[in-house]
């Protein structure tokens, strides 16, 4: 018996959710995978470590008045802000 259009149609869109829903399936299994290998093997960073900051002091690049401008821009910023 043939399929009429509409047979085709559901036909047609159960293969492409299912093959959607299958992939999909596996793409989360295969990034817990990635990421529960990641956790175990990838180094511990240190909690000695500080982090490297920018210094707030006047330095080779920026003068004394370049830094008050920023420090007044900024100001005023948080100002208009609220």
């Amino acid at each position: 018996m043939q399929d009429t259009l509409i047979d085709q149609g559901l036909n047609l869109m159960l293969y492409g959710m299912g093959t959607v829903f299958v992939f999909l399936t596996l793409l989360v299994f295969a990034t817990t995978l990635m990421s529960r290998l990641v956790t175990r093997w990838a180094p511990e960073p240190s909690k000695n470590e500080t982090p490297v900051l920018a210094d707030a002091s006047p330095s080779g690049n920026v003068n004394a008045t370049t830094l008050q401008v920023i420090k007044k821009a900024i100001a005023a910023h948080r100002k208009k802000r609220g």
